[in-house]
């Protein structure tokens, strides 16, 4: 269900109701009348749904991590904060750029609509803005020809939800301004060439067994997942359009299994 037409279809209804009885039901009925039913819900409920509509489309929303693919900077059940004017006012539901404020930077962990079905949010980190020559060979990440600093920070180990062991190097790696961490797992390729699709701007990439080789197109952003080798992102569906942008992720405020990440701001 498209939540954000939703909740802008139950704003404009309930404000018409609320409107409509302002201007004429109350007048209709008199002093004394109590309102009917039909009526007294939608007034009830609009302020209540202007709220929430505002808070959602123009200050922040919440989205809870479906999936082990930002390990070990977000975990599964994690309940974070997107902060949506950080990278310009837009239009709800239509996602249109109304008032620009910032651009996405690398390493800023960003939620978007998939391009593939703009009807799911995902969230990964910005490897590569506009412009951006990427290189992603053996592992290593190299961005308009400087290597990418990346070291060494332990072991990561974790369990799957289809319950496989996964043991994993942990490294701290620097993007930009942002230091964060990121898992890598020695057995597996830096990119499965079977799993790559047709999509748009593909032409500005080149594949092989070692890595990848992308420019990133105007107004498009090139995505990764901090667990590199289970992560679905930019490398195998392509490139996020700005529209598709949702906003900057930077608080987590819920877990329900570790109380102890509540307040955890994301790097």
């Amino acid at each position: 269900m498209n939540f954000p037409l939703f909740l802008l279809s139950a704003l404009v209804f309930t404000g018409l109701i609320s409107l409509a009885e302002s201007i004429y039901f109350k007048k209709r009925r008199g002093l004394g009348h109590p309102q009917p039913w039909w009526i007294e819900f939608p007034v009830s409920f609009f302020p209540v749904i202007l709220v929430v509509f505002s808070l959602r489309s123009f200050l922040v929303e919440p989205f809870k991590i479906p999936s082990g693919s930002m390990l070990p900077t977000l975990l599964v059940g994690d309940f974070i904060l997107v902060n949506k004017f950080t990278y310009g006012i837009r239009l709800p539901v239509f996602n249109k750029l109304i008032v620009p404020i910032n651009n996405p930077v690398n390493g800023d962990v960003m939620v978007f609509r998939y391009p593939e079905d703009p009807n799911l949010d995902y969230i990964k980190r910005v490897i590569g803005v506009p412009g951006d020559d990427i290189v992603y060979k053996d592992k290593r990440l190299t961005i308009n020809g400087q290597i990418v600093s990346m070291v060494r920070d332990g072991d990561f180990n974790y369990v799957e939800s289809n319950l496989n062991f996964v043991s994993a190097q942990k490294f701290e790696e620097q993007l930009g301004f942002t230091k964060h961490l990121l898992l890598i797992q020695s057995d597996v390729p830096p990119v499965q060439l079977n799993g790559v699709k047709s999509f748009l701007y593909r032409e500005f990439c080149e594949y092989s067994n070692s890595g990848f080789h992308c420019k990133v197109p105007p107004n498009h952003y090139f995505m990764m997942g901090d667990n590199r080798d289970s992560s679905s992102d930019s490398r195998y569906w392509g490139f996020v359009p700005d529209q598709n942008i949702v906003g900057k992720a930077f608080l987590i405020w819920w877990n329900f299994d570790n109380f102890q990440r509540v307040g955890l701001t994301i790097k």
